[in-house]
């Protein structure tokens, strides 16, 4: 590459200040096998070749009906009113992009808002974050600097995929993390986090249900993590919340989550939408954007940016969050989810995926060489031993045309013939049925 001899003595004076040798001291901790020294690509195609070749690599795909889909793990197949679509589609919403000019998209984001402190019984949510794992993340931040404390504790099982986004926080945020294990029922050991919060610790996390599936007792966590003067971050699913006590009833000081269950398709893994909500106290250590509304001279009621200024966004390490912005298209999509579902129909959901997940499993139990990993209450997830490795019993039921599960070899390798099952609404009895034929 050909630089201006200004633009290489720019790069010289900027490598002298970090002192480094060369632009690849930029990648030197990266692992060797991730770089590479060229990418070689093929030979430019036409319109009707490139067209041709991607329909040709997309009838690779194994399709799944999505009834015949158990995959869950965070990422669930859940059904999605028509009108999200139709009101996500509209172009005043998905090109828009200052909304502190749109009084329309501000007043959607104040609805999302709202109807996030109704879910988890908080008093203040904020525009939306990328998704549940950063919004965990930044609860975590918000909690280390609220307490002036260096210690995080994770009450038993947290989704491997949040522990790590949690892990790269700290690294760069300087705080511990400390990890409970989970007792034979898939609870966390009470005793052993009783002896693990101490007066350094910042925040006790709690998934809710943990990412086995199994329900914990959040108030007895809450009472231990207040008693040491940290906070209770609550890692819930916002669908569970149709039947759950909120966060807010058990003394949870923030609630987290992702919101692709409210309307969002899987999507390849995104776009997604994390939802954040706190206590009024802690209020001005919300990451990102908060709306708000007031009433203009003339009387009209109007919606604002509020708490925060543009100038927030270039203090760097004196901000409250590298984050500053939010994924409006996707809170637009839960808000007209939640607007049309309701509460009662949160709570039919609910009902309804924990129904089918009990009867699968008392199902599976009955088959030889099958039983649960845990004893502890669940919903609409739960692990099952398989007589056979996990990942050998997927990949045979997938060539019958049923994804059964997650194997949880990838994430826990003493756990190498476990599935973690997911059952929703979509799963339909003759689906149901269509499982336990491709097991025989």
């Amino acid at each position: 590459m050909t630089y201006l001899p200004n633009a290489q003595a720019e790069r010289a004076e900027m490598l002298q200040a970090l002192e480094l040798d060369s632009l690849d001291d930029l990648f030197r901790h990266l692992p060797e096998k991730l770089r590479l020294d060229r990418v070689e690509l093929p030979e430019p195609l036409s319109e009707v070749e490139l067209v041709q070749y991607m329909r040709e690599l997309g009838r690779l795909n194994a399709r799944i009906p999505p009834s015949h889909s158990f995959l869950g793990a965070g990422a669930s197949r859940r059904f999605s009113p028509a009108i999200v679509n139709q009101v996500i589609s509209r172009p005043d919403f998905y090109t828009t992009y200052q909304a502190e000019a749109s009084q329309g998209t501000l007043q959607a984001t104040y609805e999302f808002q709202s109807m996030i402190t109704l879910l988890t019984g908080l008093d203040v949510a904020n525009a939306s974050l990328y998704d549940g794992a950063t919004a965990l993340a930044e609860a975590t931040a918000m909690a280390v600097a609220q307490t002036n404390r260096q210690n995080v504790v994770v009450a038993g099982a947290l989704h491997p995929e949040y522990a790590q986004v949690l892990k790269t926080y700290s690294e760069a945020q300087h705080y511990e993390i400390l990890r409970v294990a989970t007792s034979t029922d898939g609870r966390v050991d009470g005793l052993k986090l009783e002896q693990a919060i101490t007066s350094t610790t910042a925040a006790v996390i709690l998934q809710q249900p943990n990412f086995y599936g199994v329900l914990e007792d959040p108030q007895s966590i809450s009472e231990l993590a207040h008693r040491s003067g940290a906070l209770l971050i609550a890692c819930v699913d916002p669908i569970s919340l149709g039947i759950l006590a909120a966060p807010g009833e058990y003394g949870a000081d923030i609630a987290v989550g992702d919101g692709q269950p409210l309307g969002i398709p899987l999507s390849f893994g995104g776009p997604y939408v994390g939802f954040i909500a706190c206590t009024e106290a802690l209020m001005r250590r919300m990451p990102g954007r908060l709306v708000g509304a007031t009433i203009d001279p003339q009387g009209r009621r109007g919606y604002v940016l509020t708490l925060q200024a543009r100038e927030q966004h270039i203090r760097r390490e004196h901000a409250t969050s590298n984050i500053t912005t939010n994924h409006a298209l996707m809170a637009l999509a839960a808000t007209v989810y939640l607007a049309h579902m309701g509460g009662a129909g949160l709570k039919q959901l609910a009902e309804i995926s924990a129904q089918r997940a009990h009867y699968l499993a008392a199902q599976l139990l009955e088959r030889t060489g099958y039983r649960l990993a845990f004893d502890g209450p669940f919903l609409w997830e739960f692990v099952i031993h398989t007589p056979h490795p996990a990942e050998q019993t997927q990949a045979l039921m997938l060539e019958r045309g049923v994804l059964p599960g997650l194997p949880l070899g990838r994430f826990f390798p003493e756990l190498p013939d476990a599935l973690l099952v997911s059952v929703t609404e979509l799963n339909h009895p003759r689906a149901i049925e269509r499982f336990l034929e491709a097991l025989a």
